[in-house]
Order: structure tokens, then sequence, then C-alpha cells
């Protein structure tokens, strides 16, 4: 079954630093009898490679936990991750979109407390189409609103990349710098361009020492870097569970290498704001 393409629609959303790329656009507490959105999904992201003329089956798991039956409705967005770490989504097909290669198995399911449903989809780009990424969200939107006052529904984004034909990521370093959080505080940042034609993610542990002598290991966010961009990835320092975040005292000193897919990223820099 096709999925169908509703009337325009657009919503945007903050993510964090770290966009995990799974996008709850509300989450609504359980009120009486009316539940509201009561599901987990799993995975929250799919990264893939696909081959022109073959269809590309894969399977996601949605839980139902809410204590009472729950409706859901299934259709696909594109969209477009913003500068600022924001991301957008459109039920109109954007501009290249792939989103007519993709296939849902329904429109509608109605799940039991506690079930789960593995939810099939297919990729199948045509024959003869030239290195690119598909890139698109399968939503996940609840048919049951909480009432309190509003009706207040929910959904959440499964985030599809699939690397069509030998697309791929080409990660460089163009720039360091320090940057102030919201919050006040300074944040190393590498700037990092992507020339090849998929995203890319940084990966990977640093070794540092601060202005105070202070020695830490330090990893990219996990954010995506998307073809022809340039984006500022923050460099935090690793926290062991149950311990509290280390203040970083600058000039910092970071050395070592992160990588990308396969590819090696050097990293020798200092930071000072």
């Amino acid at each position: 079954m096709t999925t169908s393409l509703p009337g325009s629609l657009l919503n945007r959303l903050n993510t964090l630093l770290g966009w995990a790329c799974v996008c709850v656009l509300f989450l609504t507490p359980l009120m009486g009898n009316a539940q509201g959105f009561a599901a987990y999904i799993t995975p929250p992201r799919f990264e893939v490679k696909a081959t022109p003329g073959q269809p590309l089956r894969q399977v996601f798991e949605i839980q139902h936990v809410g204590q009472f039956k729950g409706g859901y409705r299934v259709y696909t967005n594109d969209w477009t991750f913003q500068a600022d770490n924001s991301v957008v989504f459109t039920d109109q097909l954007a501009p290249e979109s792939c989103r007519p290669w993709v296939t849902i198995e329904r429109r509608e399911l109605t799940l039991e407390p506690g079930a789960r449903y593995r939810f099939r989809f297919e990729i199948n780009p045509p024959a003869g189409t030239t290195p690119r990424e598909c890139r698109f969200a399968i939503m996940i939107e609840g048919l049951d609103p909480a009432r309190s006052g509003v009706d207040v529904g929910g959904r959440i984004g499964v985030i599809v990349y699939a690397a069509v034909g030998d697309a791929a990521p080409v990660l460089n370093l163009t720039a360091t710098r320090v940057v102030k959080a919201s919050d006040g505080k300074s944040v190393a940042t590498l700037d990092v361009r992507n020339s090849g034609n998929a995203h890319g993610r940084l990966e990977g542990y640093v070794n540092a020492i601060d202005a105070a002598g202070q020695t830490l290991e330090m990893t990219p966010a996990d954010i995506p870097i998307m073809p022809g961009e340039t984006r500022g990835v923050a460099l935090s320092p690793v926290v062991g569970e149950g311990k509290t975040a280390p203040e970083v005292r600058f000039p910092l000193v970071v050395k070592g290498t992160l990588e990308w897919g396969k590819n090696r990223l050097p990293l020798d820099a200092r930071f000072a704001p």
C-alpha cells in the first residue's frame, strides 16, 4: 500500500544539540479514560544502503504502553535540519523528495494494552537512480487525544536515511572555535564541512587538558552533517553514570582522532574564548 500524502502542514520543533533523530512533538499525560499518546518506537532511526531497482524492506516495532486500546495513524513526511539544530517537518513533497519511492504496509492500526506491532515499510529507488541519499520520516500519530481543557495529541517521527548506490559523506574540519551556550558556559566546537552526497556523523573520543591541568576524555555531539553544509559540532566531556559533568576551564588543548564511517579525522587544536 503506497503511503498517502495529506494536505499541507508545516511543523517545527526544537531539538537538543545531540539530536537523536526521534522527534516527539507532544507527550500527553494519562488522564482518566483518555490516555493520549502512549507508544514506544524502536529503532528510532534507520541508516541503510539501497540499490537502484531493488526494493529494500525494513521493520520497526511499535509498543503500545497505554492502559486501554490505542489507535494510531501512520504516514510519511519530508524534513530539514536547520542551522540552529531544529527540525522542520512537512507533509508537502519537498523538491526531489524520495517519498514516492516509499511504501508503508498500512495507514492506521489499533493496539491492545501492552501489545507490540512490527511495522513494515519498503524503499524502492528506481533503476538508474544516480547516487544520492533518500531521507524521510515515518510519522506515528496517536488518534486518542487526552482531554484537559483542550485536545492534545502526539506523534513520533522515525527518521530514515537510505544511501542509494555509493552515496557517502566526505567530512573535513574547517575551523575550531569556542561557543557560548544558552547557560553561559563555553563549549569547544568543531566546524565540519560535508562535501559528499550523504549525511555523516563524527564519532569517537579524544583527550584534552584544560587550563587547570585537568585531564578529560571528550566526544562529539551526535548530530547529522548534511551534504553541502558546514555544521558546528560540540565537544563535551565524557561523564560516568551517576557522576557530575566536570567544569572545563579554557584554554583547552585537544588531541586525538575522531571517525566518520571508516575514515579518520585527526584533531590537534587549542580552544580559547
